[in-house]
């Protein structure tokens, strides 16, 4: 697929935690309950996150906060940056937020990525998220997305061979790629690009639907041995 043997593999996930320190728990008064929800953190994916980390013996980074403070996975600048319980703070407060948090979870997973390129090594880095299965009126018709940039020859061939390991191993799971959002838009892996030749750097997005981890049982089993076994097989090398 590539001329090199294998792909070092990193995990993130910025939207993992809907913790909320406790110095800025006032931020939400009677509005809690909305760190339970798809707008707090993406239901389920920190789970899925760590067994990936755990059983493919790679390294992971875990957002430490709720979106709704910091957006992890925006650029400084964006309108989301900041979300509407926090976007009031004060200039001095926000530039705290991204000091404590933004800045060292981004400079993580950066070091990791030069330090795998400076060795002779290639980075396939695959940020992980879920979505809600209906957002504004439409239901969502895929249960796993693969968001990749399709101008980057090695990322859309990696994204294809990934989603035929996905589809032949069963039939349950409808696997998409590029949905439900552009592998293009604003995201952590998109800032890397630009910072990384394609030739040493994947940056891909893994979407999974919520409906599956709010059901459980069963099936959600599957499907996290499904995502597991299929990356198994794809060309990659643990941490070296």
């Amino acid at each position: 697929m590539q001329a090199r043997s294998a792909w070092q593999l990193i995990l993130s996930c910025e939207h993992g935690s809907n913790r909320v320190p406790p110095e800025y728990a006032e931020l939400f008064g009677a509005a809690r309950e909305v760190l339970a929800t798809h707008r707090g953190y993406d239901l389920g994916i920190a789970p899925l996150a760590g067994r990936l980390a755990e059983v493919l013996g790679v390294p992971l980074s875990l957002a430490p906060v709720t979106r709704l403070l910091v957006e992890l996975n925006r650029s400084p600048g964006h309108p989301e940056l900041f979300s509407e319980f926090s976007r009031g703070l004060p200039e001095k407060e926000r530039h705290r937020l991204m000091e404590r948090y933004y800045y060292p979870y981004r400079q993580e997973v950066t070091e990791r990525i030069e330090a795998i390129i400076a060795a002779g090594g290639a980075v396939c880095h695959i940020s992980l998220h879920s979505f809600t299965p209906e957002l504004n009126g439409e239901v969502r018709q895929t249960d796993i997305g693969l968001l990749y940039d399709p101008r980057r020859v090695l990322e859309r061939r990696f994204c294809s061979q990934w989603k035929h390991l996905l589809t032949e191993r069963q039939g349950k799971f409808r696997v998409r790629r590029n949905y439900p959002y552009r592998g293009v838009a604003d995201a952590l892996v998109t800032s890397l690009r630009r910072r990384f030749p394609a030739s040493a750097y994947l940056g891909l997005e893994l979407e999974v639907n919520q409906k599956w981890p709010l059901q459980g049982g069963e099936a959600w089993v599957e499907l996290q041995t499904l995502i597991q076994q299929s990356l198994s097989a794809l060309p990659l090398a643990p941490r070296a």
